[in-house]
């Protein structure tokens, strides 16, 4: 029996072939009754600690279809496309789209990927600040922060600029941003920190806790917006006008009911190496149809930054979810084990 196997994978670096004469399909022996009998499945997300909730849905999911699922490896977002691509790894359920795109692209796109389906619709991200300041100073678009003064009422560190807890390096929302920063004529007054994501968050919220000016990056779902509930406890920022780097650069990004937080609405959607799935139409069928709602994430999320987040904890939620949502995914299963026939 030919199995595919995944080489080890490291948090920075994976290796760039798979091994010759190594296949993803199993021949099927007659007494494997379940698709995926025999075949290794390599999961892969990034270093986001709230994407394994996700992650383990599909996992759970491909273990009722026979599927020989392995432990998830972490790798970043532009690294793991090209994994994903090269057969280092066989999917990932937190592919953006479209804030991913280049890194779909430039990995081979549907060449090399697998992507169908909407597994969490209606993500937003944007830039949002205190509502207290917001109101006291009119605040409501982000190149207001040209202005020397108003930045200054977001200076954490002294230097006269506003500190933008910002997104970490790798990901796709670093690249707006730093287009943002250009486009909008923001370098001379606002800083972009950048770092481990919930470090820089944590500070922003410790300040807020202590009554300052707080500005930041978030994204829905998250668990960042159940804390500093916007409407409520902050306001997101529009942009003057819509402006993407790379592929996107003429999209508009105005939102239905016209409001414009400068990035696309977003979908999360699994992504997968083309070979495997086309070998795969079971799996295939399942990365298609699985689906959860943002509310449901972002309510696991706060659970996770209220404490409950180790392996265990983070596996009891999602047999958890499982259990409450059992005719979906029994659903799932089904529909799936129909395509492998």
């Amino acid at each position: 029996m030919h199995v595919f196997k995944t080489k080890p994978l490291g948090r920075l670096m994976l290796a760039a072939t798979v091994a010759a004469g190594v296949g993803w399909a199993a021949e099927t022996r007659a007494e494997d009754a379940l698709p995926g009998a025999g075949i290794v499945v390599q999961p892969l997300k990034s270093s986001i600690a709230e994407e394994t909730f996700q992650t383990l849905l599909v996992m759970r999911a491909l273990e009722k279809l026979g599927y020989d699922v392995q432990p998830i490896q972490e790798i970043e977002y532009a690294a793991g496309h090209v994994a994903l691509a090269n057969g280092d790894g066989t999917f990932m359920a937190d592919h953006w789209d479209p804030l991913h795109i280049d890194f779909y692209n430039n990995a081979g796109g549907d060449e090399k990927l697998y992507r169908e389906g909407n597994y969490a619709p209606g993500a937003l991200q944007g830039y949002l600040i205190d509502k207290k300041t917001a109101d006291a100073h009119g605040i409501a678009t982000i190149d207001q922060l040209k202005d020397p003064e108003i930045a200054k009422l977001f200076d954490a560190d002294g230097d006269g600029k506003a500190d933008l807890a910002g997104c970490t390096p790798g990901w796709g929302c670093e690249k707006v941003i730093e287009h943002h920063m250009d486009t909008y004529g923001l370098r001379d007054t606002v800083t972009h920190n950048q770092g481990s994501y919930s470090a820089i968050l944590a500070d922003a919220i410790t300040r807020y806790k202590a009554g300052m000016s707080v500005f930041y990056y978030t994204w829905t779902p998250y668990w960042v917006s159940g804390v500093l509930v916007p409407g409520q406890d902050v306001v997101w920022l529009q942009v003057p006008f819509s402006s993407l780097p790379g592929a996107r650069e003429d999209v508009d990004t105005s939102l239905p009911d016209g409001s414009n937080y400068g990035f696309q609405a977003n979908s999360q959607r699994i992504v997968a190496n083309r070979e495997f799935a086309e070998a795969n139409p079971a799996a295939a069928k399942l990365f298609e149809i699985m689906q959860i709602s943002s509310n449901d994430i972002s309510a696991q999320n706060l659970r996770m930054r209220d404490g409950e987040k180790n392996a265990e904890d983070i596996e009891r939620h999602a047999d958890a979810w499982i259990k409450a949502n059992q005719a979906a995914f029994d659903g799932w299963v089904e529909e799936a084990l129909k395509a492998a026939m």
